[in-house]
């Protein structure tokens, strides 16, 4: 399969930003990629994404970074509690390195567009079992419409297939590599702006444990997220949605602006309900398996950089190869090098950013407060922001332009 200079046949499993962005740079560099998704078409939906200077590098290097568009609005958002009362907020799109603020859809489509029409994409595909010698990988693929399989052999598999993923259980073993941070997420893109929020008008609502955000585009409805602590995870996942939101929200009385979010919310008819995990390995290789994305380090939506990690990871995956033709263990070795740095200071940088989002007590909601007031002073501010997200990694860019 492979030829003289290393190129090779690769199985890029899931059609997220991570598996299109790898496969788009494999194909860059010569490799034959075969995508393969669990859905029976590619999925256009998409929540708030900040996209940082590591992801628009990377995405202008694939040649997707026009086509991405920004969304980032003008409009200062504001912090508000149950009563009504407005204070100034902060605008995550004012974080170090300037994020641009798009939707995930945005960014698939872009990426999908850029994507050359003789890449082979199979919908409705899983992968069942991974078997490896020297020479190759065999992995046996499902349709899941006609449960028809088939086995076939691939000189690298990648699984970019998300925070569960099934490639890490397959290459990796059962061993669980998720770690709950006990927190709860709802999410879902409105179709019209909340009453009494205008068009780019962005809003939080924190309080001990819990938050509610409203997320504003320039040129689109907003973004709701729902943010709280929880003590057992299974019974969030036990009731509906809305009703473990509703419960985590009380026992005091909504009051007239949570009661539109918890509206909005149920009746949305695509939102997101989850746990929050990272997911943490000693590798991220095994022999010639390899995890891109949340599948390998899932940095949580707190770090904000789950979109740009992922972009990155995939091109920087592509050019380790390009770099150590003929030599896959080699270049997957110097790509884990790579990143390893990088994505430990996102997940580090999300246990801060998660006081920002939700604080975890009254302690914290006061040093939330506080830090909100420094962030704005315009001397103090970008001070501040540097030190909550360390070294300025989010903006690395891999050193890979010239290769």
């Amino acid at each position: 399969m492979k030829d003289a200079v290393g190129r090779g046949r690769a199985l890029v499993v899931g059609l997220g930003i991570a598996g299109i962005a790898t496969a788009l740079r494999l194909r860059q560099v010569g490799w034959e990629p075969v995508l393969v998704e669990r859905a029976p078409a590619r999925r256009s939906g998409g929540y708030f994404i900040l996209l940082f200077g590591t992801g628009l590098a990377s995405a202008g290097r694939l040649g997707a970074l026009e086509a991405i568009g920004d969304r980032t609005p003008q409009l200062p958002p504001y912090e508000v509690n149950r009563a009504g009362r407005h204070t100034a907020g902060m605008s995550l799109a004012n974080l170090p390195g300037k994020p641009r603020v798009v939707l995930r859809g945005d960014i698939e489509r872009a990426l999908f567009a850029a994507l050359p029409a003789d890449v082979e994409i199979r919908y409705s595909t899983v992968p069942t079992h991974i078997a490896q010698d020297d020479s190759a990988a065999e992995v046996t693929l499902r349709d899941t419409a006609s449960g028809a399989t088939v086995t076939e052999r691939f000189d690298l598999v990648v699984g970019a297939d998300g925070m569960r993923s099934t490639v890490r259980r397959l290459a990796f073993g059962p061993e669980e590599h998720l770690h709950p941070l006990n927190y709860m997420i709802g999410a879902t893109v409105l179709d019209q702006p909340i009453e009494g929020l205008g068009q780019g008008q962005g809003l939080t609502l924190a309080e001990p444990g819990r938050s509610a955000w409203i997320f504003p585009f320039s040129d689109h409805p907003p973004g709701l997220l729902f943010s709280y602590r929880t003590g057992d995870i299974d019974a969030e996942f036990a009731r509906p949605p809305v009703e473990s939101i509703r419960a985590a929200f009380g026992p005091q009385p909504a009051g007239p602006l949570l009661e539109k979010l918890f509206t909005a919310f149920e009746q949305a008819p695509e939102f997101l309900f989850d746990s929050v995990n990272q997911v943490k390995m000693p590798r991220w290789h095994h022999g010639r398996v390899v995890l891109v994305g949340d599948a390998a380090w899932c940095v949580t939506l707190y770090a904000g950089m789950g979109a740009s990690s992922g972009i990155a990871g995939g091109e920087l995956l592509g050019t380790m190869l390009q770099r150590h033709p003929g030599d896959l263990p080699g270049a997957l070795r110097a790509w884990e090098a790579r990143m390893r740095p990088f994505i430990q200071t996102e997940q580090d940088s999300a246990l801060i950013m998660r006081r920002i989002f939700t604080p975890h007590d009254r302690k914290e909601q006061v040093m939330r407060g506080a830090m909100l007031r420094l962030m704005r002073a315009p001397v103090i501010g970008p001070a501040m922001g540097k030190i909550m997200n360390g070294p300025d990694m989010r903006n690395k860019t891999f050193d890979v332009a010239a290769v």
